[in-house]
């Protein structure tokens, strides 16, 4: 059933999914600026996997901070009626399916990720800036990893057009209810819900560089990738 439905999901997804992104300024080692298109796509695929790393550290380190924070550890492991906003995706989630989908599905699901949660990571520093005794590290770390999302989703949909010869797909960024009808959550449910953001920010980020750094082996050795 979830392969039919991943299937439905490419037929309906597929032709607008890559579309309107720009691509990302990439550096060379001699210090000039160029597009990424000009990088080859060894390269790129290895700066795109550096960038899923350091979002996926620091996603970890706002997490915790967060928690030392706000969470009693009684907390941490309930969050009961938060369902995580991605939890609806067609991204493969168990072993099984993440060694049997194709590269092509490897990398938009990581696209499909990526922009599920560039604007609520937007929102989540709307939320964070109503906190009164909110740290300026977290701050600066929520604000850093949502300025990265963007990079990385371009460097995602470059590398598509390389790898795949396809154009991009662009799915509609969404607050996904994050606040109804402009009412302002309860102190203590507005705590919650963040940290709910925070933890399943933190998983699929985890999830985007595992893909990527999957798709890496493949380039080089398909058969020995677990």
């Amino acid at each position: 059933m979830r392969i039919i439905q991943r299937g439905v999901w490419a037929v309906l997804l597929w032709p607008n999914l890559l579309a309107s992104s720009v691509p990302l300024d990439c550096r060379e080692e001699q210090g000039i600026l160029s597009r990424c298109p000009s990088i080859s796509q060894e390269k790129l695929l290895d700066r795109v996997i550096e960038h899923a790393e350091l979002i996926y550290r620091v996603s970890e380190e706002s997490c915790s901070l967060y928690e030392d924070m706000f969470i009693p550890l009684q907390f941490q492991r309930n969050q009961v009626g938060y369902a995580c906003i991605t939890k609806t995706l067609p991204v493969p989630s168990s072993k099984n399916e993440i060694q049997q989908i194709s590269d092509k599905w490897l990398l938009h699901s990581v696209l499909m990720l990526v922009q599920s949660w560039i604007e609520p990571l937007v929102y989540l520093q709307t939320s964070l800036d109503r906190y009164n005794a909110a740290p300026e590290m977290l701050l600066n770390k929520t604000k850093w990893v949502s300025e990265k999302l963007i990079s990385l989703e371009q460097g995602v949909v470059v590398l598509i057009k390389k790898m795949l010869d396809e154009g991009m797909l662009t799915i509609n960024h969404s607050e996904q209810g994050l606040l109804q009808n402009g009412v302002q959550p309860q102190m203590l449910e507005s705590v919650m819900r963040d940290y709910t953001l925070l933890s399943c920010f933190k998983k699929d980020a985890h999830k985007m560089e595992a893909f990527l750094k999957l798709l890496k082996c493949r380039q080089t050795d398909r058969y020995n990738c677990s």
